[in-house]
């Protein structure tokens, strides 16, 4: 950059005697200055004013084969293949044996638990920081949801927090790789084979994330995705369940199937046993099979921005990136971080969300504590629980929620991005961590709503 040949003495020289080209080409700089630093909030200009990518995305590239499918008439997964091609390329692409393609991530939670022996009265241990739905398909099942307790640094579940929490109904263990973060399963698969429980990964944000050299989806006895509308693998609906065992996984196939007889689970019936449709339709399989190379791309995207922004966002008092286990690379489809109010001049978390909004950063909080937002009570509270357990056993349970403590520490003090600002331009990173630093340099000027 070119250096300026005015001097100190010159500039106050022509400030004093009100120099016109000065006050041109000095004074509105000087204020726009002022602007600039002001956070917007308060009435200053914001960092950014550029949208951010959207999502999802559609191209038109894809139209002609969903065109040919339809035209086909051959519209549910029993008259044509595609279905079957997706489920194909997709265990490829996770390195399973098999998947099957289901109607939605629920479904595929749904078929997991009842195939590996999840019945009414039994208890999952289950990570409590998590979309509902992992909550929602232990409860369908009849079966009680009992939460580790998250472990404040990875913001997945606590290995050390599973023992204590095991009782003679317990059958399996949920571990939740939320926003994308690989759970430490080393850990959590030892505490499983030690008492002879099922391992099922709700892998449903967590498509090409990777432990220990393997990915997300074949650590356990099953794994379950979700490609719903917001998901990096989209197709409004849709989900999977991934599996290295032949028998476990032709189960799957005739249980989400109305119960028909599959592989080798027709010399367990010769045609019909429990089941209920939870198929993909061919629809879907077509939108998705167009996507896996995209995700690819988008993925390694997303963690090199990512990488960057934790790089710059560390060195932020009051922020704390989270911490991953060793060996794992996570997909960020949220993109977390913890926020402490006392380094921003205890602006609180609501507060400074609000304050990164105005500057054109979307951002949000994390999950709260949904185990108190009825739904349990209503659960426990039902002549089907009652008849299921103890009233001894509901009230430990119930009280038990009051125990979470690092998970209520993690959902009163996340803030998360969207994965879609991840697939923007490296540049714009920087966007978000000056939007940041605005706003922890002026956070004692900024009102105080709580």
């Amino acid at each position: 950059m070119k250096t300026s040949t005015i001097s100190r003495r010159h500039f106050l020289k022509g400030v004093a005697a009100g120099t016109p080209l000065l006050a041109y080409s000095l004074g509105p700089t000087v204020a726009g200055a002022a602007e600039t630093s002001k956070p917007a909030v308060m009435g200053g200009q914001p960092v950014r004013t550029q949208a951010w990518p959207d999502w999802p995305e559609w191209r038109q590239s894809w139209e002609p084969a969903m065109i040919d499918m339809l035209r086909s008439g051959n519209w549910w997964r029993g008259s044509g293949g595609h279905v079957a091609d997706f489920e194909k390329a997709y265990a490829e692409l996770i390195g399973a044996k098999r998947c099957l393609a289901t109607a939605s991530g629920t479904a595929a939670l749904l078929v997991s638990l009842h195939i590996l022996g999840v019945d009414a009265g039994d208890e999952v241990i289950v990570s409590p920081f998590t979309f509902i739905a992992s909550y929602n398909s232990i409860l369908l099942t009849k079966a009680l949801p009992v939460f580790a307790d998250t472990d404040p640094e990875t913001m997945t579940m606590d290995p050390d927090s599973i023992s204590d929490r095991i009782t003679d109904r317990t059958r399996a263990i949920m571990p939740v790789h939320i926003y994308g973060l690989p759970c430490d399963m080393d850990p959590i698969n030892t505490v499983a084979q030690k008492h002879n429980l099922a391992v099922i990964e709700d892998a449903c944000q967590a498509w090409l994330a990777e432990y220990h050299g393997q990915k997300c989806g074949v650590l356990g006895d099953l794994g379950c995705f979700s490609f719903q509308n917001s998901k990096h693998l989209p197709t409004g609906e849709g989900g999977a369940i991934t599996g290295n065992d032949d028998k476990i996984m032709d189960r799957c196939h005739s249980f989400h199937n109305c119960g028909r007889a599959y592989g080798t689970s027709k010399g367990e019936h010769q045609y019909f046993t429990r089941g209920s449709n939870r198929r993909m339709q061919q629809l879907q399989a077509v939108m998705l099979i167009q996507q896996l190379d995209k995700l690819v791309r988008e993925t390694a995207r997303r963690q090199k921005n990512a990488d960057y922004l934790s790089a710059k966002l560390i060195d932020i008092p009051g922020l704390t990136p989270v911490r991953l286990p060793e060996n794992s690379s996570p997909v960020w489809h949220r993109y977390p971080f913890l926020y402490d109010s006392k380094y921003f001049n205890g602006l609180s978390r609501n507060d400074f969300i609000h304050a990164l909004n105005a500057e054109g950063i979307p951002c949000s909080d994390g999950y709260h504590e949904q185990y108190f937002d009825g739904l349990i009570d209503k659960a426990i509270n039902s002549r089907g629980y009652k008849r299921l357990y103890s009233e001894k056993r509901l009230k430990e349970y119930r009280d038990s929620l009051h125990d979470l403590k690092n998970n209520r520490f993690i959902c009163k003090n996340t803030v998360t991005i969207h994965q879609r600002m991840l697939l923007a331009e490296q540049q714009d990173m920087d966007d978000i961590v000056n939007a940041i630093e605005k706003i922890h340099k002026r956070s004692a000027d900024i009102d105080k709503k709580a």
